[in-house]
């Protein structure tokens, strides 16, 4: 069993704040880029359900579901 006072310090370096010093920030960049991914998905959403063609497919599938289960 080490001395009171030695397995403190050999964890000491392991918590360290300066180890994530270079993370700083890293959190927010990640959002920001999953952040613009989704209003770029959500973008082609808008433009491919402004199409008549598409739209017409979407009613017709959805009124198919309903008269099948109600």
């Amino acid at each position: 069993m080490a001395p009171r006072g030695q397995a403190s310090r050999s964890l000491a370096p392991r918590w360290h704040p300066s180890r994530w010093a270079g993370d700083l920030g890293s959190a927010t960049a990640e959002y920001a880029v999953a952040t613009m991914a989704a209003v770029g998905f959500a973008g082609l959403l808008v433009v491919i359900l402004r199409s008549a063609a598409i739209r017409g497919i979407l009613t017709g599938l959805i009124r198919h579901a309903l008269t099948v289960a109600g």
